[in-house]
């Protein structure tokens, strides 16, 4: 695949934020953005929203930041430093959505505004363990996909989101147009969790074409930290200017070749590597 350019030692690179949840362990949220956008040769600023207690087994807490503190984090790091796209991840809480979505459309974040802005609408850990309060399901509706350059839910959010099972083509295409409906300029209907399928089909729609992008399915059980992987790894390729598309298409290009090098850690599942980059 075709990285994104590095910048020459001693100039100032790209920068990306994230705002999201802590992984203990390591194979997520923003550890996992941040690997992934240091590999992309991009500098990640971070607002870290919540702190989980977790390994490869599961989640077994989580305490989340002041929405204030969340806010200003934010805030300071835009004010300062700059960046040239953000993301979402684990929010939390209804106050932290809130939050959010108001420090970003101060600091001229999400859609409509000139730092594009990918949402990822983190509801649960991949082993169930909730990650967002129940009643948060709403503020995810109503207040942070309406700012979202593009969403990027796995199915079990888009269930949770929009009450469609995806099990085909045809159902994938209605979650889009209801995801896209809820506000987003973009959404982005993952096919990774569609075991079903030999195939890992993601479908893109901006309202009024639908975009397919497929990748051979990776047969690995270590995918923690996928979708916090290609949510950064698109959020990076938008900071270096690609129309969404083509952004689209590199972070599944990208997640593709961290499944592929996923490595055994713990007793549970192992995370997606961005370190084949290396080799």
């Amino acid at each position: 695949m075709k990285l994104l350019p590095l910048t020459p030692d001693g100039q100032t690179p790209i920068r990306v934020l994230t705002i999201a949840g802590t992984d203990s362990g390591g194979g997520a949220g923003i550890q996992a953005d941040s690997r992934t956008m240091a590999m992309l040769g991009v500098h990640a600023c971070v607002a870290v929203a919540a702190v989980t207690v977790q390994n490869s087994v599961g989640v077994s807490g989580f305490h989340e930041i002041p929405p204030q503190i969340v806010a200003d984090q934010v805030r300071s790091v835009v004010g300062d430093i700059g960046v040239g796209a953000a993301k979402t991840g684990m929010l939390a809480s209804t106050a932290i959505i809130e939050a959010v979505a108001e420090v970003c459309g101060e600091v001229d974040i999400g859609r409509g505004h000139a730092v594009p802005l990918v949402v990822d609408p983190v509801c649960a850990s991949m082993h169930g363990d909730p990650l967002l309060h129940a009643e948060a399901l709403d503020a995810v509706r109503h207040t942070l996909i309406p700012i979202a350059s593009l969403v990027t839910p796995n199915l079990d959010e888009v269930r949770l989101i929009t009450g469609i099972d995806v099990v085909d083509d045809a159902s994938a295409r209605r979650a889009a147009e209801a995801l896209h409906g809820l506000g987003a300029q973009w959404s982005l209907v993952k096919g990774g969790h569609l075991r079903t399928s030999t195939a890992s089909t993601d479908l893109l729609f901006d309202g009024q074409d639908f975009h397919e992008f497929t990748s051979p399915r990776i047969d690995t059980g270590n995918d923690h930290g996928g979708g916090d992987t290609l949510a950064a790894a698109i959020a990076c390729a938008l900071a270096n200017g690609y129309p969404m598309p083509e952004a689209v298409a590199f972070g599944k290009d990208w997640v593709t070749r961290c499944l592929a090098a996923s490595y055994d850690l713990g007793a549970g599942h192992g995370p997606v590597s961005p370190l084949w980059r290396l080799h």
